[in-house]
């Protein structure tokens, strides 16, 4: 079973689309499988990530942030890859360092995830984008 999931961005930072793919899981009539997930683009990652505490999500955008600066930031002047704006090649780079597609469990109807455990798609745009996530049940 396939399907694809899209998760509107404001720009950079974290969106948990799990209510999304549970609620997908549930209508599959599927006890026993595994979950693939594969975000689309080239400039946003795809993670599990905790899901109590916004803290999280904002301390992990700042440490991206902090560790692949803009293309305008002197440090990053190396850089060749600059005509789509100052985040663009900083989000490839983020999106290099992060998982693009993850495998989740499926025990009893539901995913095996742990208690504070949400799925994201982490935006490294600073615009608002449209992303795709395919999913494949089997």
């Amino acid at each position: 079973m396939q399907t694809e999931f899209e998760i509107k961005t404001r720009g950079q930072g974290l969106y948990d689309f799990t209510r999304d793919v549970t609620g997908w899981i549930a209508k599959q009539n599927v006890q026993h499988g595994l979950l693939t997930l594969f975000v689309r683009h080239t400039s946003a990652s795809l993670l599990i990530q905790e899901n109590a505490d916004p803290e999280v999500q904002t301390d992990l955008r700042n440490y991206f942030a902090r560790l692949v600066p803009p293309t305008s930031d002197p440090s990053m002047s190396y850089l060749t890859h600059t005509y789509e704006g100052p985040d663009d090649m900083p989000a490839h780079i983020k999106a290099a360092m992060m998982p693009v597609s993850l495998a989740i469990p499926v025990s009893d109807g539901r995913l095996v995830l742990g208690t504070w455990q949400g799925i994201y798609v982490f935006e490294h745009r600073d615009a608002p984008h449209t992303r795709k996530v395919a999913a494949h049940l089997a």
